[in-house]
């Protein structure tokens, strides 16, 4: 089956987390608004479509030929069992799934220190608060998200080299785009990190060397981080 990804075209945004999976386990997909055909346009155009029955609330979403499934935590749970990429057993599913549930969360908090009173503001409209609201990200958030996420590591009965289990699964692949995303965004407040999140980062350059990973980061196919996605770098937000 070949997939059709509908994303915004200029962004990873929370796209990217699907579109890691998709890269790592090989499969045929479309990035629709990035294929030349109609772009963002055609994106809308299918979003208001009276012919979805289904209609998904806001993109990404995915087509997997009559299904069309939204939410980066449902499209993943849908994708990993068809790609190796979720545990076989129903308890490892489940708990698999917690966690990218988790990773949505945290990445609601990171979109909100850059927009923490309105999405349709732009930056410079709240400058004010965002740096008050990353003060607190990172004085407090942060340090619990990946805290959580690095004891996470260190109690899997399997062994710290992945989330959940002896083999990677989609969790794994997410660990990755945090990881990037965040030190792209606080490179200071990372780099300060280290000896923290040790398990975390270690994970990050394993999943970064997997062959088809690596293909994909040195292809096209990989947007570069920018300041119009979830990860954004405001050097006065960094202190």
């Amino acid at each position: 089956m070949k997939y059709q990804l509908f994303y915004w075209p200029t962004i990873q945004g929370r796209g990217e987390f699907v579109r890691l999976a998709m890269e790592e386990a090989g499969c045929p997909y479309e990035d629709v608004a990035r294929a030349g055909k109609g772009g963002m346009g055609a994106l809308m155009k299918y979003l208001e479509s009276r012919s979805v029955a289904r209609p998904p609330f806001a993109p990404p979403f995915l087509k997997a030929g009559r299904q069309v499934i939204g939410q980066v935590a449902n499209i993943l749970q849908f994708l990993g069992p068809r790609h190796e990429l979720a545990p076989k057993d129903e308890t490892g599913r489940i708990w698999t799934h917690e966690l990218q549930l988790t990773v949505t969360d945290f990445v609601a908090e990171i979109h909100d220190t850059h927009h923490p009173v309105a999405s349709g503001l732009y930056y410079e409209d709240q400058k004010k608060e965002a740096r008050r609201r990353s003060a607190d990200f990172l004085d407090n958030r942060l340090p619990k998200f990946l805290g959580y996420f690095e004891r996470v590591l260190s109690r899997n009965p399997r062994g710290d080299r992945h989330m959940v289990g002896a083999r990677l699964t989609y969790v794994d692949l997410s660990m990755f785009q945090l990881i990037a995303g965040l030190t792209y965004a606080f490179p200071r407040a990372m780099a300060n990190s280290t000896r923290q999140y040790r398990r975390l980062l270690a994970l990050h350059g394993r999943v970064g060397e997997r062959p088809r990973i690596a293909a994909y980061l040195a292809s096209p196919r990989r947007l570069a981080f920018n300041n119009q996605g979830i990860f954004r770098h405001y050097p006065e937000l960094d202190a």
